[in-house]
């Protein structure tokens, strides 16, 4: 008996494993067995860094494949896709999608997708005309977007056409979250805190993008208001030693921690009195997901994908990026008011779990998935060509 379901390659040239390809790998653990055969293949590097958390039914396949110049990695990509008989090729991001959407549809691949994580601000120069984009583009069935803000940023920057883009917001495990999990005892006190101190707390990578040179300079405004408050910093990065001067600078010392990366940033969460995010852009935020599925107030800049979780006055508060003032007054706002705080804290949680758990990205993600693959199964048809298995022409595998 022929195997009926879907076959989808999840691609990924990246060799770090960071925010996008944990959400590639939750989509292919996810995904329908009884549906989708399941296939992810990525640079070697990647490959051993997913490989303890991949499922045995996900196919995870080492591919050095980063390069244009690849062409013997191409070449052996094409193969593979052949020979897994692949109904879907799914890329995410542009680089990845430039290495093996041409590969993909060479190599007769029905369907070719490709996830756009967020804005892309590296673009400098000519790399801002998008011209690359457009003509990869023509070979790309359909595109998803993490954001309503990333939608519009392909269609009216990278021009992309609006019909062929779906708005999927990612996912987090909220089942890890606990509304009610306690502060572990003497967590506070190891920074040199007290336990009756009101805790800021910003996760993120130490790098410019995320705004923590703003935070530090709103602080002492915060300060003058509610002198016992501190700020925690998670995350590590190029900035660390240019930020721990800054902070020696405003006199901040006996206030501001930096921990690095945490060993579980719930035990920190759930210290916050409340959570920052004062980005300059953003694809989709985990971090203020997170905060509000631990029942955590979030101040946030409205920058891309950021307001579909932070929604103003509803979830958390939003304040423009770059403004130090705006953001005090917001933080003071909600350190201030405990009713406020709790409030937009329950509504945030009611709001990311019915929006923004995994469960909620992998089934959008099926449906979107059986979407174009009928539609791919409705033009075979009319066009009498044979863009797929006949038996799938004759009746479109459902999801």
């Amino acid at each position: 008996m022929s195997d009926q379901r879907i076959s989808v390659m999840q691609f990924s040239h990246s060799e770090v494993r960071g925010g996008a390809e944990e959400q590639i790998l939750m989509l292919a653990s996810g995904l329908n067995q009884k549906h989708f055969r399941v296939h992810l293949a990525c640079p070697p590097a990647l490959a051993e860094r997913l490989r303890p958390d991949a499922p045995p039914h996900v196919e995870l396949i080492p591919i050095n494949l980063t390069k244009l110049s690849q062409f013997a990695a191409m070449w052996r990509f094409g193969c593979i896709l052949r020979d897994r008989r692949i109904d879907i090729l799914h890329s995410h991001m542009f680089f990845s999608s430039l290495l093996a959407s041409p590969v993909g549809w060479l190599s007769r691949v029905p369907v070719i997708v490709e996830s756009a994580h967020g804005r892309e601000a590296w673009r400098r120069g000519w790399k801002d005309h998008y011209y690359i984009d457009r003509a990869i583009g023509r070979l790309v069935d359909a595109y998803t977007a993490v954001s309503a803000a990333n939608e519009r940023y392909l269609v009216e920057k990278k021009g992309y056409p609006a019909h062929k883009i779906s708005v999927i917001h990612p996912g987090s495990d909220l089942s890890r979250f606990d509304s009610c999990r306690g502060i572990p005892a003497g967590l506070a006190e190891s920074l040199g805190f007290s336990s009756a101190d009101p805790v800021v707390v910003m996760v993120g990578r130490l790098e410019a993008q995320k705004g923590h040179r703003i935070l530090l300079d709103a602080m002492p405004a915060v300060r003058e208001q509610f002198p016992r408050v501190r700020l925690v910093c998670a995350g590590e990065g190029a900035l660390r030693s240019e930020l721990e001067n800054q902070v020696r600078c405003l006199g901040l010392e006996e206030a501001v921690r930096f921990i690095g990366y945490p060993r579980d940033i719930r035990d920190w969460l759930a210290l916050a009195t409340i959570t920052v995010l004062p980005s300059f852009f953003e694809g989709m935020p985990v971090t203020p997901v997170e905060s509000l599925a631990c029942n955590r107030a979030v101040v946030a800049t409205a920058v891309d994908g950021t307001p579909d979780v932070v929604v103003a006055g509803k979830t958390g508060l939003t304040v423009p990026p770059g403004d130090p003032a705006q953001l005090s007054q917001a933080i003071c706002k909600l350190l201030g008011d405990r009713t406020l705080r709790d409030t937009l804290a329950r509504q945030g949680r009611e709001w990311v779990l019915e929006k923004f758990s995994v469960e909620q990205m992998v089934r959008r993600v099926e449906r979107f998935y059986g979407t174009v693959w009928h539609e791919c199964a409705r033009k075979a048809a009319q066009s009498r060509r044979m863009c797929m298995p006949s038996a799938a022409i004759e009746n479109p595998r459902r999801v």
